[in-house]
């Protein structure tokens, strides 16, 4: 499958005319290199991320033995521990208790009242930004905005922070497709690593509680709720994970699709009220920070004439789905005003993001202090790749003021 190579340099710089190849031939693809089958269209991966016939985990239902895969390396357990007893990878009923709980926090009101935060914490970092006569978006910016966010919420304090990022960068390797052993040894000491100061927060926390989530969860589980301790702590290092990484890509991808497209960054700047709200759909959309998304096929399904048995793993391509021509008008243009755009950035069904509303708020409140205090923000340089498939974006986005 030629028009499909995600190790490749020219694929990772620019994938969607190969999903356009993918997506003209047929409705499901298998690919050797990782055992999966492909879903390129948007409809099949939105139906099929609300399928209940596939599932994020299989061992709710059978053993490795009877799913016909093998068990993961033993020296990969602090990984699995970690990973197995978060939302991302529970199915019901674990995935409904956790979640019911972990919503409480991610309540309308709730997010609402973060807002001033937000703003105020992107206004700073902009002010920053400004002041330094420009630097790297992406390291001033787009990273520690979500990052601080969400430490907040769960209460952990400023001065320990700073691992968070790479902890999190290290963990979320082990998500690209194929991961080398270097990439699984640092996953697995991150793990390590997070796991071990979590629950020394935790015992902190529950001598001394707060009104922050950690200290809430910990009291649920107190409650009767019956969250374990290992529930907590992977619950925590999912939502730090997954609270910052795609608005971390988000941000940076959308404003080097902004700086490649000056038309529309042009009509973003003329009339940032009205166009703010779209332009955060659509820079999710045009360049998406999660390319791809696995379930395992619990009970077997067909697509397109085609059986996929009990035991198989799709591959659903959000990226691809995101520009449907099926879907989206002139889904290769940004379009920052796209009033239909039903984007599957956020995932669907069960797994939906419980944090996009959040997330919706901080990539808004980022744009518009950026547009408001570096009004002729433009690049400096080429941007840095990461060369990652999966987790889409930048390493480095250099800008001056």
């Amino acid at each position: 499958m030629d028009e499909f190579d995600p190790w490749s340099a020219e694929f990772l710089s620019d994938p969607y005319p190969s999903y356009a190849a993918l997506r003209s031939r047929t409705r499901v693809h298998f690919f050797e290199p990782t055992g999966q089958w492909l879903v390129p269209r948007h409809a099949d991966v939105s139906a099929l991320l609300r399928d209940r016939r596939l599932g994020r985990t299989y061992q709710h239902r059978f053993t490795h033995e009877e799913f016909g895969r093998s068990a993961p390396p033993a020296e990969h357990e602090p990984f699995h521990t970690l990973n197995d007893h978060g939302l991302l990878d529970l199915e019901a009923p674990d995935h409904t208790r956790i979640r019911r709980l972990v919503a409480k926090a991610f309540t309308p009101r709730t997010v609402t009242r973060l807002t001033p935060y937000v703003e105020g914490l992107a206004a700073d970092l902009v002010a920053d930004l400004v002041e330094s006569g420009g630097g790297d978006l992406l390291s001033s910016v787009a990273e520690p905005l979500p990052v601080a966010v969400i430490a907040q919420m769960l209460g952990i304090p400023e001065r320990d922070r700073a691992p968070l990022r790479p902890w999190s960068a290290d963990i979320c390797g082990m998500y690209e497709l194929n991961p080398p052993p270097e990439t699984a040894e640092r996953a697995v000491r991150a793990s390590r690593e997070f796991t071990a100061y979590l629950k020394d927060l935790i015992a902190f926390r529950r001598r001394s509680p707060g009104d922050d989530l950690l200290s809430g969860l910990i009291a649920a589980h107190e409650d009767g709720e019956r969250l374990t301790e290992q529930e907590v702590i992977s619950t925590c290092v999912l939502l730090l994970n997954a609270g910052h990484e795609a608005t971390v890509n988000a941000t940076a991808n959308g404003w080097h699709a902004l700086f490649r497209h000056p038309g529309q960054l042009a009509a973003l700047r003329a009339d940032p009220r009205e166009l703010v709200p779209t332009a955060v759909e659509e820079l999710l959309r045009y360049d998406t920070p999660l390319q791809l998304f696995e379930r395992w096929v619990l009970d077997d399904i067909e697509i397109d004439g085609v059986t996929i048995g009990r035991g198989s793993e799709v591959a659903l391509l959000f990226g691809s789905a995101n520009h449907d021509p099926a879907v989206f008008d002139h889904p290769e243009r940004l379009d920052l005003a796209r009033k239909d755009n039903p984007h599957i950035s956020f995932s669907a069904g069960i797994h939906y993001c419980i944090g996009a509303p959040l997330a919706r708020i901080e990539l808004a409140a980022s744009l518009r202090a950026l547009l408001d205090r570096a009004p002729a923000l433009s690049p400096a340089a080429e941007p840095g790749r990461r060369p990652n498939f999966v987790m889409r974006g930048l390493s480095e986005l250099l800008v001056t003021v």
